[in-house]
């Protein structure tokens, strides 16, 4: 195999002076296209006070005001697209907390360019042209399947486009067809490894060499499971929908270290979640990206929400941001799927036989985060109706959030009530 660094295309191989140059040459160009080509881009900067042509340098941009995923949702379905319709080849969308997912659009270029960033990512994990590449994130709106399989393809790799679920037929698959890189969740790795050792198979006899993990936190310990019970390497994987998909940051392997943000394409700031100043690097606060070349949709100072920092870089020029240990919002990660509570809110409010009291209570059951729902019942709700009523509460979060939960129907008034700000999450799992 050729060393890592004899693969590294130009942007790589670009100096601290020459990348900052490029940086603010292309944020400049960035905030003209967003102002001249986005209603809420040019209503805000004129709020704010500020032109494109103030930044005139890179520490400039802390003077523009922040993008929130209220904005976008506030401008669905496609209210922040800077390009005609007839340009954008591909829409995609996370889920939101209100039933109204947040629409992202892409241009041929910015396809191009996600492809790029996946396959300058799995470069640094180990990857290589020619490998087989098992693809186990879900295809469809979320950028996680289709991103992955574009930017293997573009490595040169060979894509099984397993996507998720069916863990039997995944583990036979691993087995046949010997792809040497997976690119899934950690906890859904976990489940895999379960069903690996339940149909007497050994993990570490397989093909695989190296796994790239995103879309959910993991930790050190996690890494350590995984590698020593599949031997191979684990490494992570960054990106949201907003700023592109995966594929803004990247874990290297040689360093295994933090990841390195792709910062010739996506600009990072970190910032107080509270005040919102921007932060001295090494400090941890909360990220935000500014979208550098995106055409069709391009985000400016867009607030992910997600808690870190960033370090000089080591394996690449590029600066490392560390493992995202949490957010600053109430939002949930189980088993890799966004879970906000309004969103049980609006379930629970209309299903029949269940008071508008709910609390959800995380647990872990062995290696995995579990969510129970606890939902009051009303006072003449009969035990057929609040049996009803699990079922129905259960079924709705499965078919309309993407994950399993449990559902505990709980007597009146035994939830707690809150005077001010009422505490929905109830976090019983290990620190």
């Amino acid at each position: 195999m050729a060393d890592a660094t004899e693969l590294l295309d130009s942007g790589e191989r670009l100096d601290p002076e020459e990348l900052r140059a490029l940086q603010l040459e292309r944020l400049r160009t960035s905030l003209r296209h967003a102002y001249d080509n986005v209603p809420f881009y040019r209503a805000s900067f004129d709020k704010a006070g500020v032109r494109p042509d103030d930044c005139r340098s890179l520490a400039d941009l802390a003077h523009f005001p922040f993008t929130t995923k209220a904005d976008l949702r506030e401008n669905y379905p496609y209210g922040m697209f800077a390009v005609p319709q007839d340009r954008v080849r591909r829409i995609h969308a996370s889920s939101g907390t209100t039933g109204r997912p947040t629409v992202v659009g892409y241009t041929d270029a910015d396809l191009s360019l996600w492809s790029d960033m996946v396959a300058r990512s799995l470069r640094a994990a180990g990857a290589r042209p020619g490998d087989k590449v098992h693809v186990a994130y879900g295809y469809g709106l979320f950028t996680g399947g289709l991103g992955a399989h574009y930017g293997a393809e573009r490595l040169g790799c060979t894509v099984i486009p397993a996507s998720g679920g069916m863990t039997a037929r995944q583990v036979l698959l691993i087995q046949d067809l010997r792809p040497e890189i997976i690119m899934v969740t950690p906890s859904y790795m976990l489940t895999l490894l379960d069903e690996f050792e339940r149909q007497g198979v050994d993990p570490r006899s397989t093909s695989l060499r190296v796994g790239v993990f995103g879309a959910e936190p993991w930790t050190e310990q996690m890494r350590r499971e995984i590698e020593e019970r599949f031997a191979i390497e684990a490494v992570d994987i960054y990106g949201l929908s907003e700023v592109i998909g995966p594929g803004v940051a990247q874990e290297c392997v040689e360093t295994k270290d933090g990841l390195h943000v792709w910062e010739d394409y996506f600009f990072p700031e970190i910032v107080d979640p509270i005040s919102g100043e921007v932060l001295p690097e090494g400090e941890k606060g909360e990220l935000v990206f500014t979208s550098l070349t995106k055409e069709a949709m391009p985000v400016i100072r867009y607030r992910t929400r997600d808690l870190t920092r960033l370090l000089p870089g080591t394996a690449r020029v590029f600066r490392r941001m560390e493992k995202v240990t949490g957010r600053s919002d109430d939002m949930v990660i189980l088993r890799g799927v966004n879970l906000f509570p309004t969103q049980i809110e609006e379930i629970v409010l209309r299903t029949p036989g269940v008071a508008p009291h709910f609390q959800l209570r995380l647990t872990r059951e062995g290696r995995l985060d579990a969510l129970t729902v606890r939902a009051e019942a009303r006072p003449d709700a009969s035990p057929e109706t609040r049996e009803a009523a699990a079922r129905a509460i259960a079924a709705a979060v499965k078919d309309g959030i993407g994950v399993s939960v449990a559902v505990e129907i709980v007597e009146p008034d035994s939830l707690e009530r809150s005077v001010g700000k009422i505490r929905r999450i109830e976090d019983l799992r290990p620190r």
